[in-house]
C-alpha cells in the first residue's frame, strides 16, 4: 500500500492496484441494498429471536422465546449477510450485519432487513461502513425524538442515505484486510479471556473457600504448614481517609500536569491503577493537605460509587506523589504478619468480594464506611507462603497486562488503518 495525496473522495491509503482507480462514488442506500421481507407465522413452540446491541456491538441471541409472551402473530426471518437495523435505536448505532450464527433467527417488524445488490457492495465491506461516525450521524438525523431513548428511524429516509463506495474489487480488498485484522483481534481477545479465567480459577484454589481454613491447592513445601490465620482488616492495617476539609481542591485547582497526582474515579479500576485521564495539584496545594497522601506499598480501596476496587502503589508506579480523593481510603499495613503485596492479591479474592458486596449500602450510589471496612475478614498463611502466592499470581498478572496491551495496540492499529483506508468526509 502507498500514501496518496488526500482528496475528499479518495482515501489517504490505497492498495497499489487501485492507486489510479479514481475517486470513490457517492451512492444512495436504495442503489446498494434491497429490502427483504421474509414474513412467517409465529412459531407455536419456543424459538430463537435476534437482537441488536447499541453502539455498534453486533447482534445477540434471545433463545427459547415463548410464543405466548409475544402478542404479534407475524414475525420475520433473517438470513446470513443481511443488513439489519433496529429502527428504535438506529441513532444509537443499533445496526449490524447478520452473521452465520444468526441465520434463520426471528425478528419483529422493528428490525427491517436488507440484502446487498450483486456487484455493488457486500456485507463484508459494509460492516465497516456502518460504524463510520458520519454514517451514524446521518442515522441520528433520520430518527426523530420520542419518549426516553426511543427515536424511531424513518425507513424511507434510510434508503435515501448516501455513502461513498469504491469499485467492488477495492471493496473486497479492504474487507479482506480488515477482516484478517479482526480475526487477529478476536484471537488475542480469546487468549486474554482464557488468561483471566485461568487466574480466577487459580485464585479460588489458592485461597480458602468461605468457611474453610486452608486452601484446596498449596505449593508442595507448604502442604503440611497447617491452618491459615484469620484477622479483621482493622487489626492488620490503618484505614486512612483523605483530607475532606476546607482545603480540598476545587475544580480550578486541578491541572493536566503538576507536582502531585490527585486520583479520580477513573484511576482506580477493577484491574488496579489506570492512568489515562489524570489530574494534578500544585506542590503548594499538596503541602496544606493533611491526610490522604500515599506511601509506597499502600493499597487504595474505592468507597463510593464503584465500590470495592483496589489498586497497589508498588515501586513500579511512575508517580512519586499521589493523593486519594474523597471516595477512597488508604490501607496501610501496620504489622509484620502480612505483606502488602499479598494483601493486595487477597483483595481480589472471591471471599473478600462477597464480603464487600454484602457490606456496601445505598441505591443511587453505593458506599462503604471505614467502620465496616475494618471488620473485613482477612485470611493469610506464613510470610514465605504469602510471598509464594503473591509471586505466582503477580506473574500471571504480568501476562494478562502484556496480553491486554497487545490487544489494545491491535485495536488502535485497526482504528488508524480504517481512518486511512476510507475517505475523510465531514458531517453535513
Amino acid at each position: 500500500m502507498k500514501n496518496k495525496k488526500s482528496s475528499p473522495l479518495v482515501p489517504s491509503l490505497r492498495f497499489p492496484e487501485f492507486w489510479e482507480a479514481g475517486e470513490w462514488v457517492e451512492k444512495k442506500l436504495v442503489d446498494i441494498v434491497t429490502p427483504s421481507i421474509r414474513q412467517v407465522t409465529k412459531p407455536e413452540s419456543s424459538y430463537l429471536a435476534l437482537g441488536i446491541r447499541s453502539h455498534g456491538k453486533g447482534t445477540f441471541h434471545k433463545p427459547d422465546q415463548a410464543p405466548e409472551k409475544n402478542s404479534m402473530d407475524k414475525l420475520y426471518l433473517v438470513h446470513q449477510d443481511d443488513l439489519i437495523v433496529n429502527i428504535t435505536f438506529a441513532w444509537e448505532r443499533a445496526i449490524a450485519i447478520v452473521g452465520k450464527q444468526d441465520h434463520l433467527s426471528y425478528v419483529s417488524h422493528r428490525f427491517p432487513t436488507y440484502i446487498f445488490k450483486e456487484k455493488v457492495s457486500t456485507s463484508s465491506f459494509f460492516r465497516y461502513v456502518i460504524i463510520d461516525r458520519v454514517f451514524i450521524y446521518k442515522l441520528g438525523l433520520i430518527s426523530p425524538g420520542g419518549a426516553g431513548r426511543n427515536r424511531v428511524m424513518n425507513k424511507k429516509d434510510f434508503l435515501q442515505l448516501t455513502v461513498l463506495l469504491p469499485k467492488i474489487e477495492e471493496q473486497q480488498k479492504i474487507a479482506a484486510c480488515l477482516s484478517s485484522l479482526d480475526e487477529l483481534i478476536t484471537a488475542h481477545s480469546q487468549k486474554l479471556d482464557a488468561l483471566k479465567k485461568h487466574k480466577k480459577g487459580l485464585m479460588q484454589q489458592l485461597f480458602p473457600a468461605e468457611g474453610q481454613t486452608v486452601p484446596s491447592l498449596r505449593f508442595p513445601e507448604f502442604r503440611e504448614a497447617g491452618e491459615w490465620v484469620e484477622k479483621s482488616l482493622g487489626e492488620l492495617v490503618e484505614v486512612i481517609d483523605g483530607d475532606r476539609g476546607k482545603n480540598y481542591p476545587k475544580i480550578d485547582e486541578f491541572y493536566k500536569s503538576e507536582y502531585c497526582l490527585f486520583l479520580n474515579a477513573k484511576n482506580v479500576t477493577k484491574n488496579g491503577f489506570k492512568f489515562e485521564e489524570n489530574q494534578f495539584i500544585k506542590k503548594e496545594k499538596d503541602a496544606i493537605l493533611r491526610k490522604g497522601k500515599l506511601q509506597r506499598e499502600d493499597i487504595i480501596l474505592t468507597t463510593r460509587g464503584s465500590v470495592g476496587q483496589f489498586a497497589y502503589f508498588s515501586q513500579n508506579i511512575p508517580y512519586d506523589n499521589i493523593r486519594i480523593n474523597s471516595g477512597m481510603v488508604i490501607l496501610r499495613v501496620k504489622t509484620e504478619k502480612i505483606k502488602p503485596n499479598y494483601l493486595y492479591i487477597f483483595s481480589k479474592s472471591e471471599v473478600l468480594g462477597v464480603c464487600i458486596e454484602n457490606t456496601a449500602f445505598g441505591n443511587a450510589q453505593q458506599q462503604l464506611t471505614v467502620a465496616e471496612i475494618k471488620k473485613f475478614k482477612i485470611y493469610f498463611p506464613s510470610l514465605p507462603e504469602q510471598q509464594k502466592i503473591a509471586a505466582c499470581l503477580s506473574s500471571l498478572d504480568d501476562l494478562i497486562t502484556a496480553q491486554s496491551q497487545k490487544l489494545d495496540a491491535l485495536k488502535k492499529h485497526k482504528k488508524g488503518l480504517m481512518q486511512r483506508l476510507f475517505p475523510v468526509v465531514e458531517e453535513e
